[in-house]
């Protein structure tokens, strides 16, 4: 079932666009990656979530899905990342008023 809804590893798609997460957070199984994109001269970011499996020839995958007893671990590396993201705009603004 799982192998339905699986994709591919986010990594071969940054390898594929060259570019890297700024940051990944992990709570066992699932990770958030956090993008730093740039448009009109202003630094934004994104967040992606994925839970890592493994198949029955025991290769590691990606999924975008989540089941009940993952929702709180994607509950707190979103707030974790959140703060992240912020820390990082602050840094970016104190670092223009200087």
């Amino acid at each position: 079932m799982a192998s339905k809804t699986a994709q591919s590893a986010p990594q071969s798609k940054s390898t594929s666009t060259g570019k890297l997460p700024v940051k990944t957070l992990r709570l066992g199984r699932i990770k958030a990656a956090i993008w730093e994109n740039e448009a009109d001269q202003k630094k934004f970011y994104n967040v992606t979530f994925a839970r890592t499996y493994m198949d029955d020839a025991k290769n590691f995958h990606d999924t975008d899905s989540f089941g009940r007893d993952d929702l709180p671990l994607v509950a707190k590396l979103a707030d974790q990342a959140h703060t992240f993201i912020f820390e990082r705009l602050a840094e970016a603004k104190s670092e223009q008023s200087e």
